[in-house]
């Protein structure tokens, strides 16, 4: 068995005998104050974000530096003069651009030392760097961390990485979030050592090494370079998919509609068809003929109107409802799937796309999770996908209904569900794996969990203020018992992201595990196997059922508290939940910078 000290929670949370207690948190505590938003004293450096949005790269950025004991700030690049604005006011050692899509200007590059944290290797220039390396194939890729000039991508070298690329074709979407992701922090890390080098200077563009060769400026990857026939091998189709997944995605042509497709696969056997015709179906996605046995499953479409607007990314099968009525079901492509390991260790693995559960979704999760749990084993794995644990309700297709505010109730009242039954469980020991970055009420649902085991690296959003809702999934009983009271109304009204670290530094998770895919998966199974060990299960299983006999209030009194708040949010738009949720979904810009990023503008 793997050694699992390494990645304890550094306060624990088990006594001698193995018996699972209580997260207790003293009031007031440093961990308050280092974790949850306060300055920590000592050498740290002054960092400016410019960001075009916070998104998970710049979460992740932002949570490492923090944890560093770094002061960090962040700008949205809404224009110049914000930007320059920002850095006046900030007064940084550094500026940091770990996802900008704007020009920095030149009153700000020219004064403060700012670094562009770039998805490219040493020489790869341009705003479509994953697509061209997923579109071509190519096996090696890198992120370097630029001086930011007058021409973009093109200043001094500070820093660069590079890694293999996987195996099986990368979603776009999963390659930023991981070995990027992984690769940016590494360059963040060297640049800011670097920073306090006194005269350094960094590589030209020119004299540095080229770890890749072949790189060069490439320009803007548009639909017509994306495009492709049904008639081509599914292998080079599924290449152009994911390179644009989850934005733009591809458009086509799929049952006669103009779409843009997401979330591809291939097929898990020889099919056989004419080329663009769907040829099944599941409850999600349609299996799709190619050019060749190696049909397609299309998940995710975007319809396109008329007049070119696009309408919003929805499951496949909702958007052709009609035309796929009467397609036959198969069952080659799993999204919830269950498998046991030896006698007492059973696994339930979810993927839900972009992390979202419906109304449908959560009601599969929750039969799978009561088969999970009526079968005569002692621990069951939960486990998410890598590239995200859980985001809550499906915003999108709250949006898409016909009465949103009927479909958002249904959706909140569904995934309680999959909440009460980790929550009342007392015949198993749950380990819930937060495999992948997690949100809102992803956040709240492991927590009934005996054991919250969070991959490394990844990053929670553990609030729901900015979609302008109360927020439900047991979370007022679940919360305050894992983090405290104190420290979990910081979580809800701070608004801001923590990384595993942190989470499990303020009880939020349990332990935290390898940040590879496959070496944390054998780790869950390891935690598995102590947790099933005979006399351990037994003394933790009836620890767990004296508690659940004392319990003063039935798990439904939290979800009904919940939800008496959450019915105005609702019906009564009483948070502006209508225009919050439309601006997510159409992905409008925001306007500014919200307020407990952008701590340069708080007066001190």
């Amino acid at each position: 068995m793997a050694p699992l000290g390494t990645y304890r929670n550094r306060r624990g949370r088990e006594t001698v005998d193995g018996v699972i207690t209580p997260h207790v948190k003293p009031a007031n505590s440093a961990l308050d104050d280092r974790y949850l938003g306060g300055h920590v004293p000592g050498g740290a450096q002054k960092v400016l974000l410019l960001v075009s949005g916070f998104n998970g790269l710049a979460q992740r950025i932002w949570c490492h530096l923090r944890s560093r004991g770094h002061q960090v700030t962040v700008e949205f690049a809404i224009d110049n003069q914000t930007m320059i604005a920002a850095a006046i006011m900030a007064q940084p050692d550094i500026i940091l651009c770990p996802y900008l899509k704007e020009r920095v200007p030149e009153a700000v590059w020219s004064r403060w030392p700012t670094v562009v944290i770039h998805p490219g290797p040493v020489g790869d220039r341009g705003p479509s760097s994953l697509d061209w390396a997923i579109s071509d194939g190519v096996p090696v890729w890198g992120v370097t961390a630029v001086q930011a000039v007058e021409e973009m991508d093109a200043g001094p070298v500070w820093a660069d990485r590079t890694f293999r690329m996987p195996s099986d074709t990368p979603r776009k979407s999963s390659l930023y979030g991981g070995a990027v992701a992984d690769a940016a922090i590494e360059c963040v890390d060297e640049v800011l050592a670097k920073a306090e080098r006194r005269g350094f200077r960094p590589v030209d563009l020119d004299a540095a090494p080229r770890r890749v060769p072949g790189t060069g400026l490439r320009p803007l990857m548009r639909q017509a370079d994306r495009a492709f026939g049904w008639d081509e091998p599914g292998a080079s189709i599924l290449r152009r998919i994911r390179a644009a997944d989850g934005s733009p995605g591809v458009r086509t042509i799929l049952d006669g509609r103009v779409v843009h497709v997401f979330d591809a696969e291939l097929a898990g056997r020889p099919v056989s068809g004419r080329p663009g015709t769907i040829i099944g179906r599941d409850d999600e996605a349609v299996l799709v003929a190619t050019g060749d046995q190696h049909g397609l499953w299309i998940g995710r479409v975007q319809p396109v109107g008329a007049d070119s607007t696009r309408g919003i990314k929805l499951p496949v099968v909702q958007v052709l409802r009609n035309s796929v009525a009467c397609v036959p079901r198969l069952r080659d492509r799993a999204r919830i799937r269950y498998r046991r390991h030896g006698a007492h260790i059973g696994e339930l693995v979810f993927e839900p796309y972009n992390g979202a559960l419906d109304v449908d979704r959560s009601r599969r999760l929750a039969g799978a999770l009561r088969k999970a749990l009526a079968q005569d084993t002692r621990v069951l794995i939960l486990r998410g996908g890598f590239d995200a644990w859980c985001n809550g309700i499906d915003v999108n297709a709250i949006e898409a209904a016909d009465d949103p505010a009927m479909a958002a109730w249904a959706s909140i009242r569904a995934i309680n569900a999959v909440c009460r039954l980790i929550a009342q469980n007392t015949g198993h020991i749950i380990i819930a794996g937060v495999s992948g970055n997690a949100g809102a009420g992803g956040v709240m649902l492991p927590l009934g969990a005996d054991i919250v085991a969070a991959r490394n690296g990844v990053v929670l959003n553990p609030f729901y203020a900015d979609m302008g809702l109360f927020g439900s999934e047991l979370h007022t009983r679940t919360l305050p018992r894992r983090v405290g009271e104190q420290a979990a109304r910081r979580l809800l009204a701070d608004r801001l992201p923590v990384d595993a670290e942190q989470a499990a530094a303020i009880g939020l998770v349990d332990a935290i595990g390898p940040r590879s895919e496959r070496q944390y998966i054998d780790w869950l199974l390891d935690l598995a196997v102590e947790y099933a060990h005979d006399a351990r299960w037994r003394t933790a299983i009836a620890a767990k059922r004296a508690a659940a006999d004392a319990e003063p209030r039935p798990m439904t009194y939290w979800e009904t508290l919940e939800l008496a708040q959450m019915a105005p949010d609702m019906f009564d738009d009483r948070q502006q939940f209508a225009q919050r949720r439309s601006n997510f979904v159409h992905k409008v810009r925001p306007q500014r910078t919200p307020p407990q990023l952008a701590t340069h503008r708080t007066p001190r």
